[in-house]
């Protein structure tokens, strides 16, 4: 199934993703910083007004929210290589 995500919120979970490589990373850098990020953006996707619409009441939804995401970071680092 396709769900209709807003721009913003699909953008957001890209972030979140990007945000807890840098984190994971050993050696990480300003792990501070970066967990503070991680749980801002954890609250903006949890609270995005999407979840309130029909499409968005399904556990399918966050689900395929995270696949789509991912998806386009692969697709974003095979175009960068």
């Amino acid at each position: 199934m396709t769900f209709p995500f807003p721009d913003d919120l699909v953008r957001a979970q890209r972030e979140w993703l990007a945000t807890y490589r840098q984190l994971a990373a050993p050696r990480s850098r300003h792990t501070t910083a970066l967990r503070r990020r991680l749980l801002d953006l954890s609250a903006w996707i949890l609270w995005h007004p999407f979840w309130s619409t029909p499409s968005g009441r399904t556990p399918a939804a966050r689900v395929e929210l995270r696949r789509l995401a991912h998806r386009q970071e692969q697709k974003r680092g095979t175009r960068a290589a």
